[in-house]
């Protein structure tokens, strides 16, 4: 096991609690909640192209980037007028 798996690994569980928290919460906690699990998404992503030697992961990641900002803006929206 490579230092990039492990440290992929380690970011696991924090992801598990943010998509917990954007689901179950109260509606300030699931907008960062969100942020909080597209970054931590964002970066797995990331280590995932380092531990498996595939540059094509990263175009995942930077789509990922590029979709957060419209997906958070539409899940304020939402919270702003049915929550």
């Amino acid at each position: 096991m490579s230092v990039w798996t492990i440290a992929l690994l380690a970011l696991l569980p924090p992801l598990v609690l943010a998509v917990a928290l954007t689901w179950r919460g109260r509606p300030g906690q699931r907008f960062a909640a969100f942020q909080l699990a597209t970054t931590i998404a964002v970066t797995i992503l990331t280590l995932l192209t380092f531990a498996t030697d595939q540059a094509s992961v990263t175009d995942l990641a930077l789509t990922l980037v590029l979709l957060s900002l419209p997906g958070t803006l539409l899940l304020s929206v939402f919270l702003e007028r049915w929550v």
